[in-house]
């Protein structure tokens, strides 16, 4: 097949993934499914499941379990039943009994003690990687003040960081999510980096310095300057298709050098209140300022 043709093939699919992901409380059935793409409805469940590693329904229940659990351990005001239709399962039983087969423990365990290194390894697909356009900004980014719970480690474990960052936003109100804006840092890569050490930092714009606290939330500073913008749309964890067309594609002919500053995210929109298909998130790429 040439690149064309496999382009092509990929953006069919492309195009069944983003509608599954924006419908997933929805009735998804293979006929529906078969017509987004344009493929026959008879030869679709091979096609899915040699393209992406996994059949087709297996996919949908993951990503519904995916949804529920997130909300299982973020928003644990949120009754185990109404998480549970809201990802699109006919009733708590179904929910449970699929959660249980999936993960090895009830939802109300798996929302005691998660166990985000296990639960990371039943979502390893084989999704290509996508071809991006990217459209960039040079923009000016304002020197901010945050707070900053750091993540060192595996990033299969980054959720447990982001749950004592939640519980410090929660306790303290000194970064509401809602007013406040949210960022990460992405100190390295995680296809390149050891996994031990792997660093990344959490962090909420705040007004003053940080108190001590039992979460590890220290202050910390991001600096103004020059900065490339690119837009991502969708799942975080397909992120790194708007990084690496940046990098590659962008950067070696703009003329611009980078500034001694990793790359980070502004978070415009949250997990679990936001499902994937409509996250937004903007990269910056931290620039050496002009010559005067």
């Amino acid at each position: 097949m040439d690149d064309t043709r496999a382009q092509a093939y990929a953006a069919r699919f492309d195009k069944v993934l983003q509608h599954i992901e924006a419908n997933l409380g929805e009735t998804l059935s293979v006929e529906r499914l078969s017509q987004v793409a344009h493929f026959s409805r008879f030869h679709f469940h091979r096609q899915f499941a040699d393209y992406i590693g996994v059949g087709v329904a297996r996919y949908i229940l993951l990503l519904r379990l995916r949804q529920a659990s997130l909300q299982l351990v973020f928003n644990r005001g949120r009754r185990v039943i109404d998480i549970a239709l809201e990802a699109g399962f006919e009733n708590p039983e179904s929910f449970s009994r699929a959660f249980r087969n999936t993960f090895g423990c009830s939802p109300s365990d798996f929302r005691r003690r998660p166990d985000w290194e296990d639960w990371h390894t039943r979502y390893r697909f084989r999704l290509p990687e996508r071809k991006l356009s990217v459209q960039v900004e040079i923009v000016e980014f304002d020197t901010t003040l945050i707070a900053v719970r750091a993540h060192r480690g595996p990033v299969e474990k980054i959720n447990e960081s982001v749950a004592h960052f939640i519980e410090w936003r929660k306790r303290t109100g000194l970064s509401p999510k809602d007013v406040a804006r949210t960022f990460g840092i992405a100190y390295d890569n995680p296809d390149t980096t050891e996994p031990a050490l792997f660093r990344f930092d959490i962090c909420g714009e705040v007004a003053g310095e940080v108190p001590a606290n039992g979460q590890g939330v220290v202050t910390k500073t991001l600096p103004g300057g020059r900065c490339a913008r690119v837009r991502h749309l969708g799942s975080h964890q397909r992120i790194g298709e708007s990084i690496y067309a940046l990098y590659r594609d962008w950067l070696p002919g703009s003329g611009e050098e980078l500034r001694d500053f990793p790359l980070f995210f502004h978070y415009l929109n949250l997990l679990p209140d936001t499902p994937e298909a409509a996250l937004v998130t903007d990269i910056y790429l931290p620039l050496k300022s002009l010559p005067t």
